[in-house]
This record gives structure tokens, C-alpha cells and sequence, in this order.
């Protein structure tokens, strides 16, 4: 794949005042990211996978660095990146659609009739196969169905880049297992770029084009870039016994589990700033750069 330039990420550092003074979360992130690539950042928790995500989403500013997107500086929120939680954040009291209804407002006003934003609607709920329940209220609906509803509500947005903080990490094991089937439809569909945060080494693996391993923090940055190249659509009971697939997945359970145990290393590699990986024998692991 060719990391063009859609979403760069660049020399982001950032610090946080406190009683004791600065805390460093980031230090020197990079990482170039193309259109219709999808990536997910795992690592400890409190490594900053939420933080960087929280910078490219506009909520929060870098100390030092920044983000540009297609050319842009971000320095604000925009419906040009649309965020999914891992708690829902549906209104209670509006609908499905009615949620969804008050982002295609937002975007769309003036922009789109009556009757288009309806269709808009309706087929983003289609999407996600939320169009039998569209009029019922969050109370009535399952984990699963609300965390549908809220992924219809970003991408009814038509964001340049989809954000997921975990988006599944509240919700059972099978119901987890059929988002994640329903992502990959999504995502093979409209070919989104999309940055999710996971946990869950087998989600990574099973989504991603790219894996972003964070080093812990404080001064957390990213300390290994595994590029996933297995062919797509992928079946996830096909994947179970794929030799390569359990090699990706053993990669990362090494970085997590073995790497970490050791103090990071702050100057590790001159392979360049864009997050692009190396070409090895069997392998695309490669480290980046530590600090600007």
C-alpha cells in the first residue's frame, strides 16, 4: 500500500498540567495513514491510544506537532472526522432515527432536501442493519443495536476519517464478534479510512490493514508498526487456523508482553517519520521513530 499523504500525524508530543507540574503522554508521534486504510492503535492502558485519538478528532491540541488532513491543519473538531465511543452516546429520549437524524441536520442543512435527508437516513441505518428498529428509542434496543445506531450516526456524517475508541469493548463476545463482521461490510463498502482503539489483539488483526503498537507511558509513542497484509474479505473462522494470521497475532502479544517488560527505547530506528513499514522476509514489523 502507498502511504499517501491523506492523514499525516506529525512530531506530536503533548503535556498536561498538574499539581507536580507537566505530564508528557506523547512524545514524538508519526505516522502517515492513506485513504481507505484502516488502522488500529493497541497497547497498555495508559499508553495514549485515546490521546492521539483525541488529537486527530480536534478535541484536544498538541503541545508540539500537529495533524493535517488532505492539506488541512487540524485544529478543531469538524464533520470531516466523526467519532464513535465505546458508550454509545445515543440521546435517550430521540429515537434511532432521530439521533441520526440531528448529525445529517448538522452536516447536511441547506445542502439536502426534506426528502433527501430522509433517504440519507434511512440508508445509513440500512448500513448497519438498524432500519427494522428505527423507530424505537435506545431503551428498547440491545447493546449491540445501539452501538449500530451510533456508528450509522458517523457515518451519515460522510467523514473523511471514522474514529473508534473501543467501540466494542462493552458488548458480550458473539455480539462483539457480529459488529466486527458488520465493520468489515461497512468498510469494504465505502472504503472509510478509519483509526480504531483496541484491546483485543484478535480484533486487530481480523480489521486492520495496519497495527500501531504505543509503547507505555509517560512519554508514550509508537514503538512498532505491523502491516497486516492478508487478503480481503476475511472470514474470521477461515482466519483461525491461518498460519499467517497467528503470526501477526503472535507479533503483537510479543510487543505487549515481552517488549514492554523492558524500558523503552527513546531513539530506535532512521526509518522516517510516515509509520511505513519495513519490507523484511516474513515480516513488515518495524520500529518508529521515538522522538522528534
Amino acid at each position: 500500500m502507498q502511504y499517501e499523504k491523506h492523514l499525516e500525524i506529525s512530531h506530536v508530543s503533548i503535556e498536561f498540567p498538574t499539581p507536580k507540574g507537566p505530564f508528557k503522554a506523547l512524545d514524538g508521534v508519526n505516522l502517515h495513514i492513506a485513504k481507505g486504510e484502516f488502522v488500529s492503535l493497541i497497547g497498555h492502558s495508559g499508553c495514549g491510544k485515546s490521546t492521539v485519538l483525541n488529537i486527530v478528532a480536534g478535541l484536544y491540541q498538541a503541545t508540539t506537532g500537529g495533524v493535517i488532513l488532505d492539506g488541512r491543519e487540524v485544529d478543531e473538531p469538524g464533520p470531516d472526522r466523526a467519532v464513535v465511543f465505546q458508550n454509545h452516546s445515543l440521546l435517550p429520549w430521540l429515537t434511532a432515527y432521530e439521533n441520526v437524524e440531528l448529525a445529517v441536520k448538522q452536516v447536511f442543512k441547506g445542502r439536502k432536501s426534506k426528502n433527501e435527508m430522509r433517504e440519507w437516513i434511512e440508508h445509513n441505518l440500512a448500513l448497519v442493519h438498524m432500519e427494522h428498529a428505527m423507530h424505537k428509542r435506545p431503551n428498547e434496543i440491545s447493546g449491540g443495536m445501539k452501538q449500530r445506531v451510533g456508528i450509522a450516526r458517523a457515518l451519515a456524517m460522510e467523514p473523511k476519517v471514522l474514529l473508534m475508541d473501543e467501540p466494542f469493548g462493552a458488548l458480550d463476545a458473539l455480539t462483539r464478534a457480529h459488529m466486527q463482521d458488520s465493520l468489515i461490510e461497512i468498510q469494504a463498502r465505502l472504503n472509510n479510512t478509519v483509526i480504531m482503539i483496541t484491546h483485543d489483539v484478535d480484533e486487530a488483526v481480523l480489521l486492520s490493514d495496519r497495527i500501531v503498537m504505543m509503547t507505555n507511558g509517560p512519554e508514550a509513542t509508537i514503538g512498532e508498526v505491523l502491516e497486516v497484509d492478508l487478503p480481503r474479505p476475511r472470514n474470521r473462522v477461515k482466519m483461525a487456523n491461518d498460519p499467517r494470521y497467528n503470526y501477526f497475532r503472535s507479533e503483537v502479544l510479543k510487543f505487549l508482553y515481552e517488549r514492554q517488560k523492558q524500558p523503552p527505547e527513546k531513539d530506535t530506528a532512521d526509518a522516517g517519520s510516515t509509520g511505513e513499514p519495513t519490507s523484511e522476509p516474513n515480516t513488515t514489523a518495524k520500529k518508529e521513530e521515538a522522538a522528534a
